[in-house]
């Protein structure tokens, strides 16, 4: 797995290099979307605000919330409303109820039509309002405590004191004195009971007076998620996928990316890299087919993972590379023989390489450009050569690929006597480069500097693009011929 940090960049290049894909992509998540809405029937949602007069705290609203939202309050509404196949199991997923400013709760009702909608919200609203005041005692229950009978109750045990008072014998005897006493006493008791009473939290009234603010307005249009929205949402949802997806795959490649991984699994020797101007290929890769043609609609055939190609040198600059490697091939050979340039099928980078070694090699060895496969890799036999030079780009194929394809050399009888790898650059605009050539016939041929000879093999390997630590970035995507990235 690749350790490397993903990047907005890096989700740029996804978007710039598989705009086509991602388009696609887009439009079938967005049918997908519209489907759904088919098959969801559309829901209209009305609110209905009931208003809870005096002061109340915070945990005391939200308790009214819930209340209004019960099983309790939604069975009875079920009932009043009466609708054929719905019950109240069926109207609590429907019914929402929230506490907001300025002590209103605010109860919610979702229905298939708007009149539905609005008859549940204030049905609901209307059972919330007659269940919490017969909670306070402020209903037609006759077992509840209701204070005005409470006073009623007292002004009669008064008066009715007040007659037995009366009803008492005159006279100063010890009983009669005794029996007004207590009939005094339970007179100021019962006053006391009347005062307290009075002073005993005076908004309590008012909280069990709770007030509809009026009927609930019907909605003008559908509840989310509307149609537009899971169109809109499928087709983000659809490009978000599939962008994770490419970030996953790349994150857990297992393609070489790295020169001394390269050569460790071919068992050989890095003979250099060389580069390839980011331009069209005179020559595509074989293979074809329905496959093929709807990854290069779709822009699959193209990588997506590696950066932007650098600016390169001149074509002199370029050559050089390609005339070093030719050097150190030559000096490792006893002799002058024919090598087989072996690519990998499907490399179009590593192919336009290995064309142009072939055509820079003028002094030997001879150079034969073969494909082969890495799925099934079968090099020629020896009798056709002596040797094989393995051209690929770096992250682009895995160990035991490349591992088959030198097994494929031994298996032919032919030596991997190198490895040569092939990098993307940007060349030149052909303005820039005809200035720049008339700069140096001016200054002459010998101030090119030691880089315009052919370097014959005794430079070292400080042009290699690994040698400055510019790898290659994350190796997911595909070459033309490969399959997706």
């Amino acid at each position: 797995m690749s350790d490397e940090t993903i990047r907005l960049a890096t989700i740029g290049r996804i978007i710039r290099r598989r705009w086509r894909l991602l388009a696609v992509v887009a439009v079938l998540g967005a049918l997908v979307g519209y489907g759904t809405s088919l098959l969801l029937p559309p829901q209209y949602t009305a609110s209905a605000s009931v208003l809870l007069p005096g002061a109340w705290q915070e945990r005391e609203l939200l308790t009214q919330a819930q209340i209004a939202s019960s099983s309790v309050v939604v069975d009875r509404a079920a009932a009043a409303l009466g609708w054929a196949g719905t019950g109240g199991t069926e109207l609590r997923d429907r019914v929402s109820a929230a506490a907001s400013d300025g002590n209103i709760v605010k109860i919610s009702g979702t229905a298939d039509t708007p009149e539905r909608a609005q008859q549940l919200s204030d049905q609901v609203a209307k059972q919330f309002v007659t269940f919490a005041a017969r909670v306070a005692g402020d209903g037609s229950d006759p077992e509840a405590a209701q204070p005005e009978a409470l006073r009623q109750m007292v002004a009669q045990a008064s008066r009715r004191i007040t007659d037995l008072a009366d009803a008492v014998a005159p006279g100063q005897s010890v009983e009669s004195v005794q029996t007004r006493t207590e009939l005094e006493k339970l007179r100021t008791a019962l006053q006391d009971a009347v005062k307290k009473l009075d002073q005993a939290d005076p908004a309590a009234a008012l909280k069990a007076n709770m007030v509809v603010m009026g009927p609930a307005p019907r909605p003008s249009g559908e509840a989310p998620p509307t149609r537009s929205q899971l169109v809109v949402g499928g087709a983000l949802l659809a490009i978000v996928v599939t962008v994770v997806g490419h970030l996953a795959s790349a994150r857990m490649s297992r393609r070489l990316r790295t020169a001394p991984e390269i050569v460790a699994a071919l068992g050989s020797t890095l003979l250099g890299t060389v580069d390839v101007t980011g331009e069209p290929p005179a020559r595509r890769p074989s293979g074809g087919g329905p496959r093929a043609r709807v990854r290069r609609l779709l822009g699959t055939d193209v990588r997506w993972d590696l950066p932007a190609p650098h600016a390169s040198g001149d074509e002199a600059g370029r050559q050089v590379r390609y005339r070093r490697v030719c050097a150190r091939l030559r000096d490792r050979l006893p002799a002058p023989r024919e090598l087989l340039l072996v690519v990998p099928e499907g490399d179009g980078m590593a192919l336009r390489a290995a064309d142009r070694l072939a055509a820079e090699a003028r002094g030997g060895p001879e150079l034969r450009v073969v494909e082969v496969s890495v799925s099934r890799p079968l090099v020629p036999d020896r009798d056709e050569g002596s040797g094989a030079l393995v051209v690929l780009s770096a992250g682009s194929w895995t160990a035991p690929e490349l591992t088959g394809i030198a097994e494929a050399c031994t298996d032919a009888r032919r030596e991997v006597v190198g490895v040569v790898v092939a990098g993307t650059v940007r060349g030149r605009p052909k303005a820039a480069a005809g200035r720049r050539a008339k700069r140096a016939g001016r200054r002459g041929p010998d101030a090119a500097g030691p880089g315009a000879g052919d370097g014959a093999g005794d430079a070292d390997d400080s042009d290699s693009v690994f040698a400055t630590g510019d790898e290659p970035a994350l190796a997911v995507g595909d070459e033309a011929g490969r399959g997706t990235g």
